[in-house]
């Protein structure tokens, strides 16, 4: 649809906060300090609350008066992936840094305790917004995967989401369905989960950067305005530019992306000409800190450059009149300050993924200039803990659509004995679900000889330790969904082993030089990563050989690849050059029937060795 300027009236302004919030302790929330400010223009420095009642002493007005200066309270999350119910295993914790150097795992996210962590943090703060920084669905669990996302668009309403940019993974289904999620309506090939009909986000979804290849214009709105009592702060959305190289070439068919950079300082121009000077960016892009911990004070001393990575480069590019980005894509956390074009510092946050954390963020803004006294911003991530609470309207929500799910994704597909973890250059997960894929390969053309899994396409580890009723050791189709949720196919191609050895180059060059992206691959295919070189050197060709036998480059070879890689995606243009397609059924089944195959409660299967790719260090 064409871009529309913001409404000054629009449904979401109009929705107004619930009045009875639900109450709940904050007791264990863990918190880190941030940027905090240099002393703001004479007159400026008196009492006032801040956020969760803390005393700042910088500013008149407090929350609810009309002094100079009024405190605006941000809370901001990203890339929950539709994880309705707290995620498991390492997913589902994040890594607390103590004063003494040493290091804690927290339990972690869920919505119902997000839920109550929110309302919570706006208790007595009436000038409070909520904003997402992209991927709110896609790559989901089956509770919300299963029924196209509606679950999780529904939570995001009762969580008063005002607004979000896209991710790359709102275009998993392509924009038709993105503007379905924004817009209400059934599935136009499931039609309705429910006997009700699906009403759509009531919050705006923001793709500034994202264009209709035949108008030229914005998908969806680039921009929104939130207005409170004469305070207004602009928000525009954007995503990564390449989003085209890590969706499927169908889920992006139609659209160009454009560049980040030029996109935010364009609308941030047009907001200013409209009288919003307070802006916010919304950047589906992000970057990754000197430490994994979530409280890591990056701009401590000796803390180096704090947030390297893409954002970096974006933040510093990004006109000053833009005030903070809240950032996403990598889940990591981290809440910086990266000085603007003009030298400024200014806020960027992460709070790492699946609903694990979120920011609080005070923008304090200035009514004599319309514009936010960047000088006075401080921001934190906090844990969302699950020892509060849960809201009771979540996990009505959860409820119901667990009930709706539970026939499908109670069922047992596998068992193991022991963790299969994802994590790692080369994973036991995926050497699993690329023999999965080798073996499903053979049951379409039994000349099939390996097969190739990209690492993000593999999205949780699969866990011993039950998740529900099932019991230790039992994969069920629902935990199977989570792993792999895309549906993409499994499709077969021709190559030559040149090109074969030129795929695995392609892991370590090009696109991905600076951040690797290293093929699963499936049992008899081994070779050798000397990360002490750079580039396509990294890979050590004569060292690349299947079943012992060097690879021929003059010989074709049959390599079983999801319909993502076959694509061309991630970077990989040599697996989009393959000949003799043939398109099976999805990759789940192909999982499900592996786990089915060659486990049983009796004889369970054993994580694999990750023993096939060499790493020189």
């Amino acid at each position: 649809m064409p871009a529309t300027p913001a409404s000054p009236a629009s449904s979401v302004q109009r929705r107004r906060r619930r009045t009875n919030r639900l109450l709940a302790t904050a007791a264990g929330v863990l918190t880190v300090g941030a940027l905090t400010a240099a002393t703001l223009p004479a007159g400026a420095a008196s009492a006032g609350e801040g956020k969760g009642g803390t005393s700042h002493g910088l500013h008149k007005g407090h929350d609810g008066g009309k002094g100079r200066y009024q405190d605006v309270q941000l809370l901001s999350f990203n890339d929950l992936h539709g994880n309705l119910e707290p995620p498991t295993g390492s997913s589902g914790r994040v890594t607390h840094l103590h004063e003494d150097g040493t290091t804690e795992n927290i339990d972690a996210g869920g919505v119902e305790y997000l839920a109550t962590h929110l309302r919570e943090a706006r208790k007595g703060n009436r000038y409070s917004v909520t904003a997402a920084g992209g991927d709110m669905v896609g790559a989901s669990p089956l509770i919300s995967g299963l029924f196209h996302d509606e679950p999780t668009i529904e939570a995001l309403n009762k969580l008063d989401l005002d607004v979000t940019s896209v991710g790359n993974h709102e275009f998993d289904e392509g924009v038709r369905e993105l503007a379905r999620l924004q817009n209400g309506g059934c599935h136009p090939t499931d039609g309705c989960s429910t006997d009700k009909k699906f009403k759509g986000a009531d919050f705006p979804y923001l793709a500034a950067n994202v264009l209709n290849e035949k108008t030229g214009k914005p998908v969806l709105k680039p921009y929104w305005v939130w207005k409170q009592n004469g305070v207004k702060v602009g928000f525009i959305g954007v995503t990564l530019e390449a989003t085209p190289d890590i969706v499927s070439a169908e889920g992006v068919k139609g659209l160009s992306f454009k560049d980040e950079v030029d996109t935010i300082n364009k609308y941030a121009k047009e907001l200013q000409r409209q009288g919003v000077k307070s802006i916010v960016a919304l950047v589906h892009e992000g970057g990754f800190p000197a430490s994994s911990a979530y409280n890591y004070d990056c701009d401590s001393p000796g803390a180096g450059d704090g947030v390297s990575g893409p954002i970096a480069d974006i933040a510093k590019n990004v006109s000053p009149q833009v005030d903070a980005l809240v950032t996403g894509h990598t889940h990591a956390a981290y809440v910086c300050t990266i000085p603007d074009p003009a030298g400024n510092p200014r806020m960027v946050t992460s709070a790492a993924s699946f609903g694990r954390l979120y920011t609080d963020t005070t923008l304090t803004y200035d009514r004599r200039t319309g514009d936010i006294a960047r000088t006075a911003v401080k921001s934190a991530n906090h844990v969302v803990t699950r020892d509060v609470p849960k809201a009771p309207d979540m996990t009505r929500l959860i409820d119901q659509w667990n009930t709706l799910a539970a026939p499908i994704g109670n069922r047992a597909i596998g068992h193991l004995s022991g963790d299969i973890v994802k994590d790692g250059t080369e994973s036991p997960l995926g050497d699993l679900i690329a023999d999965a894929q080798l073996e499903y390969g053979r049951t379409l053309d039994p000349e099939t000889d390996l097969a190739l899994m990209n690492p993000g396409g593999i999205r949780a580890s699969l866990t011993y330790a039950a998740s529900a009723a099932e019991g230790d050791g039992v994969v069920t189709y629902a935990e199977g969904f989570t792993v792999q949720p895309f549906a993409n196919t499994v499709n077969l191609q021709d190559f030559t082993g040149a090109q074969l050895i030129q795929v695995l180059k392609e892991q370590v060059s090009g696109p991905n030089e600076a951040s690797m992206k290293i093929l699963q691959v499936s049992s008899g295919l081994t070779y050798t990563l000397d990360l002490t070189k750079t580039g396509a050197d990294r890979v050590v060709t004569d060292s690349i050989e299947l079943n012992g036998e060097p690879i021929d480059e003059a010989a074709t070879y049959r390599v079983a690849t999801n319909s993502f890689l076959a694509g061309g995606g991630d970077g990989f243009t040599t697996l989009g050059e393959g000949t003799g397609d043939m398109v099976g059924e999805d990759d789940l089944t192909a999982l499900e029937r592996y786990l089915t195959a060659n486990s049983s409660a009796s004889n369970p299967l054993a994580p694999p060795a990750a023993d096939r790719i060499t790493i020189v260090q």
